[in-house]
């Protein structure tokens, strides 16, 4: 019985729950800057490709 109540009261699991949602978060959010930053850099190269071009 001590056993249970101890697996019960124990919190560590959901600690690491959340440890691992906000890393989650996180990586969403690199993600999306890194996906703006990438179509912002391949603008500019087209931009400039096309001076170079005319």
């Amino acid at each position: 019985m001590k056993l249970v109540n101890r697996f019960l009261k124990d919190e560590s699991g959901a600690t690491a729950i959340e440890y691992g949602l906000i890393a989650a978060g996180i990586a969403v959010a690199i993600i999306l800057v890194v996906d703006q930053l990438g179509a912002a850099i391949n603008a500019k190269f087209t931009e400039i490709k096309n001076a170079i071009a005319s």
